[in-house]
């Protein structure tokens, strides 16, 4: 009795290892209510649930960084997943700036309809070339213009003023061809400096702005839906090979499904933003977009011209076909 007592510990001594728990940390820059973050805790619920626990997500947040520092620890292995901004994301993946152009899309859903198909998978196959697997391309929806010395309703009158932009060449380019002066702000650090005086405005989706009480120190709000930008969801290469086959298999159809909850938590968001801004006195503008897609023409022939050019055209070419 004893021998077989003895032999069914070892065995199971043994077998231990083949269950051992899979652990990967997710990075991202939101507070805990904004879509990105809800939906990386409901991804992190999933997938503990429904690989009863032999997968673990550790959700850090940005304690890691800014979405620049969280790229570079994908890249050395110091984090396995973020739901990171686009612009740190494309100074690795180029193609990405192509979805960031301006004026490029009526509305969020008619890029993530691209993104959804063949350009998307495109995108993917280059992301991977990197060492980073795309598990979903979230919503970050469409940015507007905000500062606190003028309303702006034509090109002309953002001349002169300083306005913050994050880690993203194309917010730098769209900035100049409309006159102002583009300063790179991290997010984390964007309410200061717009309260100093640092900067005297700031473009960002209206979630965004309500997120950080920017109608503190921002008088009013362009709605130029001037840019769209994505948050690619991602896994460095390294954590997602060591992942067995079916739980892969399993690790994408949970993302999927986190994909769509982000998504709509976002469209969600972005009208009960508006909303509360409007309750709150922030002057909230309408503006002909047309002279500002013309004055930032430019800036759509320069990168369909440049290293990237020949996914860009086809990105534009997209984009200009049915809405």
């Amino acid at each position: 009795m004893k021998t077989s007592t003895f032999r069914l510990a070892l065995l199971l001594s043994c077998m231990a290892p083949l269950h051992s728990a899979t652990v990967l940390t997710l990075g991202y820059t939101a507070s805990a209510q904004h879509p990105r973050a809800v939906a990386c805790q409901y991804f992190a619920g999933e997938l503990k649930a429904r690989s009863q626990g032999r997968i673990s997500v550790d959700v850090v947040g940005g304690s890691l960084g800014d979405d620049v520092t969280m790229v570079r620890a994908l890249q050395n292995g110091t984090l396995d997943l973020s739901a990171n901004s686009q612009g740190p994301v494309a100074a690795v993946v180029p193609e990405y700036n192509a979805f960031g152009l301006p004026f490029l899309f009526s509305g969020s859903a008619q890029a993530l309809r691209l993104l959804d198909g063949p350009l998307g998978q495109e995108l993917a196959r280059r992301s991977a070339a990197k060492g980073l697997v795309v598990l979903g391309f979230w919503d970050n929806g469409i940015r507007h213009l905000s500062n606190s010395i003028r309303p702006v309703k034509v090109p002309a009158d953002l001349a002169g003023l300083r306005i913050r932009i994050p880690a993203d060449e194309v917010a730098a380019d769209l900035v100049q061809a409309l006159g102002g002066t583009p300063e790179q702000v991290n997010f984390s650090d964007l309410h200061n400096a717009l309260g100093s005086g640092f900067v005297d405005g700031q473009e960002n989706p209206l979630v965004n702005f309500q997120e950080i009480k920017l109608y503190e120190v921002q008088k009013y709000i362009s709605l130029t839906g001037h840019k769209f930008e994505m948050t690619p969801f991602l896994i460095r290469q390294g954590a997602w090979q060591a992942l067995a086959p079916a739980d892969q298999d399993l690790v994408r159809r949970i993302a999927d499904q986190a994909t769509a909850y982000q998504r709509d938590l976002t469209r969600k968001a972005e009208r009960e933003a508006l909303d509360d801004l409007v309750r709150r006195g922030v002057r909230i503008d309408k503006v002909d977009a047309r002279p500002f897609a013309a004055a930032t023409a430019k800036v759509r022939d320069k990168w369909a011209a440049g290293p990237v050019g020949g996914f860009v055209r086809r990105v534009i070419l997209a984009a200009r076909g049915p809405k």
